[in-house]
Formats: structure tokens, sequence, C-alpha cells
């Protein structure tokens, strides 16, 4: 008895037809790097002049090919008040919200400044970032990965 002849079946897809990825929320959420540029420590003489003013520069890299909206909010304080007692408060000045679009791959640098009126310990790292592909229609960006937090210190001479 003779077996039938085996016929391989072939599957293919033209190369031209594009298979729109959805990125995952992982992805959505590492979109934008962002890392804060300052000096360790401040001295400042509260004596003549109340207010402390730091310039602070925040950089914001885009890991991705694609274009990227971004939008940065400066206006949010850490929730808990142990987050206070150990870092007391500050302000930025100036602008509280950006937005911006980052080309592929490009590297962005925003000029901030805190102010601050008192000697202590200060978490930087309170600047929301919030990112979304261009091309997508969403109703909202999605949160970017937050840093470590971004300690200075304020001293009087």
């Amino acid at each position: 008895q003779e077996l039938p002849e085996t016929v391989l079946l072939k599957f293919f897809r033209p190369e031209n037809t594009p298979v729109p990825a959805r990125p995952t929320p992982e992805q959505l959420s590492n979109l934008i790097k962002t890392s804060l540029h300052y000096p360790e420590s401040f001295n400042h003489s509260f004596h003549q002049k109340s207010l402390c003013l730091v310039p602070v520069t925040l950089l914001l890299s885009n890991c991705s090919q694609a274009v990227v909206d971004v939008m940065i909010d400066l206006r949010h304080k850490p929730t808990s008040s142990e987050a206070l007692e150990i870092h007391g408060s500050f302000t930025w000045l100036g602008q509280t919200q950006y937005k911006l679009q980052l080309k592929g791959q490009e590297v962005y640098s925003l000029q901030l400044k805190a102010c601050f009126v008192h000697t202590g310990v200060y978490n930087l790292g309170t600047p929301r970032v919030f990112a979304k592909l261009a091309d997508q229609v969403t109703l909202f960006e999605t949160s970017q990965q937050n840093s470590m937090p971004a300690l200075i210190i304020i001293n009087n001479i």
C-alpha cells in the first residue's frame, strides 16, 4: 500500500503590510527617561535674602524611535506626612506645566528653579512626567517611571 505524498503548506504575508504593534503598558511607562541635575548641597545666607533659589535641570530622554508627546507637571507634592517631615517643602518657581514633543531618541533639557525658605534636606524628585506616542489618539498620557529620590542639602552661611 502506497503512502500519499506529503505536501508542505507555506504561509506567507506580504512584507509591506504593517502589523500595528500595540505597546504594552510597561513599554508606555518607559518611553521617557528623566534625570535631575543640581548641586548636591547649596550654601545660602538666609539672613541677607529670605528666598534661596537653586537652578535645576530636568533632562528628558526619548528612549523610543517614535515621536512622543510629553507633559511635565511640577504641581505634585508628596502626600505622606513622613516625606514632609524628612524633606520639608519647597516650591518650583515659574511655569508649573510643560507640554512638548520629542523626536525619536531626542534629549531635551528643561531649566527649572527650586525655591527654599529654610535650611534642610529636600527631595527634588517631585516632577511628574507623562508621555504618549504622538500618533496614538488616547485621552490620557501614561505616567513615566520615576527615578530615585533626588536629595539636596540647603545650608545657611
